[in-house]
């Protein structure tokens, strides 16, 4: 099937192709630059929410599941963006964020029974939201205290109510019956809570992932990954029929399998947030690889998506080609989020920001030339353009040896690469592992190393002389 080791280039569509001049990425732009997708050889798009939306949280506080939000178009905008990708061999993907809506949903004030409400006149236990503070806030219309894992802006729904059940499923089937090939499922470990609304204990110690430093000082054994989670997602497996489903579950891969009986893959946080170091990528590697559905890994791999600082401001600009080696090689699904394939670096954000828990650095404009707004936008866009005269798609594209033409190159030779992950011995500084008759070797240090024996190189960032360069790494066969 088309999803087995696909890959999926992520869209923030706030970002990507503005089309009308307003500096508001939309649909139309998308479709007006899929020619970009195609010739990296992508699988599929990922679209960020493009519902309406009050934006407390950037469009992940859905006011309407079945609408598109002005600003990016129309319904007809969004059906002629799916058939012209089909017409590419394109699938496109959607975000569901079924965890919460925001608080101007109609549901909110039309069927309150389909929210979490506390059994007092206060919060019922101690739990917290992701970006601090209580999670149960009360409610403006005077109904109680109502449960948000995340910003009191987007109440969490009740997945223990049948009637939310049959709307969600409602939701999907709209999406599918208009040709969506699968959805990214937000935040999925949120969707059903402890029914006894039990306290969660203190942290006895740190969480495998990164956490915010006030979320982290609790250990959430009931706000999040409940067990009921399971039927819940066999729920959405029964609507979705054979579409993908790929699971936001934030958590380490040891407790994935549960959610792996329904989803066809869950992303592996644990190599987002690896260190650049080989014990720790290799362990991360090797965990997410053994994660299997099927008879086939299940990890979604990415190493940038639009919630965390992008890869170059991250791990550095030397270290972006090996990188883009390491996530187009490995088994399983790899997810690109827009700009990565040039190199963009996280931009200054806007004062005061539009995102409150500081991403906006991650969400500026896609670079497509050197003009001034880099070709997103003929007006001025909702954020500045970063550095396009430094980085852009038109200057890399004609350019053999550039990061964008590595990663079509890499795309390209994925399709090659069969077979199980083994990790193999190898220098100091050096995560190696083989794919059937392929070995791939990654420099993870600023020192020239040796790649473990190997025959011709297929594909290599800086390597000569039987020698691996600073930084550099090759896909060869054995």
């Amino acid at each position: 099937m088309w999803r087995h080791d696909a890959v999926v280039y992520q869209v923030y569509p706030r970002s990507f192709q503005d089309s009308d001049g307003d500096g508001i990425g939309d649909l139309r732009g998308i479709e007006r630059r899929l020619d970009h997708l195609s010739w990296l050889g992508v699988d599929a798009l990922w679209l960020s929410p493009i519902h309406p939306s009050p934006l407390a949280d950037m469009g992940y506080d859905v006011a309407d599941y079945t609408a598109v939000d002005p600003a990016y178009g129309t319904l007809a905008d969004f059906d002629s963006l799916v058939a012209a990708a089909e017409e590419r061999g394109l699938r496109v993907i959607m975000d569901f964020v079924g965890c919460h809506t925001s608080i101007e949903h109609p549901w909110f004030r039309e069927h309150p029974d389909r929210y979490i409400w506390s059994d007092r006149d206060g919060p019922r236990n101690n739990w917290v939201a992701t970006f601090g503070g209580s999670a149960w806030s009360p409610d403006p219309h005077g109904r109680g205290w109502y449960l948000h894992s995340f910003y009191p802006e987007q109440p969490d729904l009740d997945w223990r109510n049948p009637d939310v059940v049959r709307a969600m499923r409602e939701v999907m089937r709209f999406w599918l019956d208009r040709g969506v090939a699968g959805f990214r499922l937000d935040a999925i470990d949120r969707l059903v809570k402890d029914a006894c609304f039990r306290d969660d204990p203190p942290a006895s110690a740190p969480f495998a992932l990164p956490l915010p430093e006030e979320y982290a000082r609790l250990e959430h054994l009931y706000s999040v990954n409940s067990p009921d989670i399971r039927a819940a997602l066999a729920e959405l497996r029964a609507e979705a029929g054979d579409a993908q489903l790929t699971g936001e579950v934030y958590l380490p891969a040891a407790q994935l399998a549960p959610y792996l009986e329904s989803l066809d893959a869950a992303f592996g946080f644990e190599l987002f947030h690896s260190p650049w170091e080989r014990s720790a990528l290799a362990a991360a590697v090797a965990a997410g690889a053994g994660l299997e559905r099927q008879g086939r890994t299940a990890t979604a791999w990415a190493l940038s998506n639009h919630d965390f600082p992008r890869l170059a401001t991250r791990l550095g600009e030397e270290n972006v080609r090996a990188a883009a080696v390491l996530l187009l090689t490995l088994p399983g699904t790899a997810f690109v989020y827009q700009g990565e394939e040039i190199g963009m670096l996280d931009g200054p954000g806007a004062e005061p920001p539009f995102d409150r828990a500081g991403r906006d650095g991650a969400r500026h404009p896609m670079q497509w030339d050197d003009g001034p707004n880099g070709g997103f936008s003929a007006g001025e866009p909702w954020l500045p353009a970063v550095d396009p005269g430094a980085r852009n798609v038109a200057a890399q594209r004609d350019d053999p040896a550039s990061l964008v033409s590595l990663y079509r190159e890499l795309i390209a030779l994925r399709r090659e690469l069969q077979g199980p992950l083994e990790l193999v011995d190898a220098d100091d500084g050096v995560l190696a592992y083989r794919r059937g008759d392929h070995l791939i070797a990654i420099n993870l240090t600023a020192e020239e190393r040796s790649p473990p024996p190997h025959g011709e190189v297929l594909c290599g960032t800086d390597s000569g002389g039987g020698r691996l360069a600073a930084h550099a790494a090759l896909v060869a066969l054995e």
